[in-house]
């Protein structure tokens, strides 16, 4: 090779290269991320920004986190940094990614697994009474490299919170009791009761509701040790039994308790707003139902009793319902009509004269995943079954609801 050639060609690695293999001149070699809260409730929305960047540089944000079982999920969002060198992930939109649109949480709840289908998957991050926070690795790469890195705590209990699980024969009703710290100021408390799923779950909801202040009961009702196998035949003496209870702890309101429920779950918390009207001084209700419908999963016999007869399979009635009611749907539920039974209960509440406050919260594209507390990474299936609506969807009505939510119990 002539000198003239060598010389060119040896020009030409370092203007191609920059000085090191793979990066140019024009891409960065470090970057920070600043976080406004790097340890926060897993509820708290944080401000997430990188700067450092050369102006108009394009770099890839990406999220990392294992779940209950050590699989790891991730999400990413490719920006172009603005003139400052700057990337804002409250304002910026990424020109491609897990998610689209301006979305500071983003990140967070559009991870996908590592296997499997994301749409039937749900981030499980591990039991709040056995895991009191998850982890979250952010990155920042530019041109292939990996130019910055930090991880950000997203806590289920706040300091000072405690917990402890409930028996039939203990305590009369099975369920694990969230209390906040010791001497905190009474609030009411929140009754808890899910689905046609069975067990006891909520703990998420629960934990994050006593961290905010309030004695939280998750309850459940059937499916778990010392309870009916299906949901057939349920009391609603046992629902007043929790919330007396709930009410008897020592950081709680002992006006009433918020019972919130969800989807089955909102019959039995409308059924008892309306029988046990001293009980409850407000109501949530989750993807709801209007009526009373039959067992399960058999369909067959009834699901609820009061004074031991069965509780008619028709409209449920609010003429005795003394507090506020707060109703939560989405547009799209697959598993019936809830936005329409939503609006229902509405109306016959005016209908009934009831003078409390109520409204209606209504998202038209979220699905029946539609609640509760927002920024974790969840589906559109639970097992088998359609929930209706998108990831982001639901997403964005849990982003919106949950502090709409929080205020609502507070008041």
């Amino acid at each position: 090779m002539g000198i003239r050639r060598w010389i060119a060609a040896l020009t030409a690695v370092f203007v191609v290269g920059g000085g090191a293999a793979g990066c140019s001149a024009r891409d960065s070699t470090d970057a920070t991320i600043d976080v406004d809260a790097a340890v926060a409730l897993a509820d708290q929305p944080i401000q997430l920004r990188v700067s450092g960047l050369r102006a108009r540089e394009t770099v890839t944000v990406a999220s990392q986190a294992a779940d209950l079982r050590g699989q790891r999920w991730s999400g990413e969002a490719t920006f172009e940094a603005d003139g400052d060198g700057v990337v804002d992930l409250t304002r910026s939109a990424p020109v491609s990614g897990t998610y689209s649109g301006a979305d500071g949480m983003g990140l967070f709840w559009s991870m996908w697994p590592a296997t499997g289908d994301p749409e039937r998957a749900w981030f499980s991050p591990g039991y709040p009474d056995a895991m009191g926070a998850y982890e979250v690795r952010l990155t920042v790469t530019a041109a292939g490299r990996e130019i910055a890195a930090r991880t950000v705590t997203r806590q289920w209990i706040a300091p000072g919170v405690t917990h402890r699980a409930l028996t039939p024969g203990a305590d009369g009703v099975a369920g694990v009791l969230f209390l906040p710290a010791a001497g905190a100021e009474r609030r009411p408390g929140v009754l808890l009761i899910g689905g046609s799923e069975g067990g006891i779950g909520s703990r998420y909801d629960a934990a994050l509701l006593a961290s905010h202040g309030h004695p939280t009961l998750t309850l459940g009702y059937f499916g778990a040790p010392g309870l009916p196998e299906t949901l057939r035949d349920i009391p609603l003496e046992y629902f007043a039994t929790a919330a007396r209870l709930l009410s008897g702890q020592a950081g709680a309101d002992p006006d009433g308790v918020v019972v919130n429920g969800y989807s089955r779950g909102t019959e039995a918390a409308l059924l008892l707003a309306q029988y046990y009207p001293d009980l409850v001084r407000s109501t949530i209700l989750y993807a709801p139902n209007d009526r009373v419908w039959p067992s399960f999963p058999d369909r067959v016999g009834n699901a609820w009793t009061l004074g031991g007869a069965p509780v008619p399979q028709s409209a449920i009635p609010v003429t005795h319902v003394r507090g506020p009611v707060l109703t939560i749907a989405g547009g799209d539920d697959k598993l019936g009509p809830a936005a329409e039974q939503a609006q229902r209960i509405m109306q016959r509440l005016d209908d009934a004269n009831v003078t409390a406050a109520h409204q209606t919260l209504i998202y038209p594209d979220a699905g029946h995943a539609v609640g509760t507390f927002p920024h974790l990474a969840r589906g559109t299936f639970a097992g088998a079954l359609a929930l209706g609506g998108t990831r982001r969807a639901d997403a964005a009505a849990r982003s919106d609801s949950w502090p709409k939510v929080l205020a609502f119990v507070a008041a």
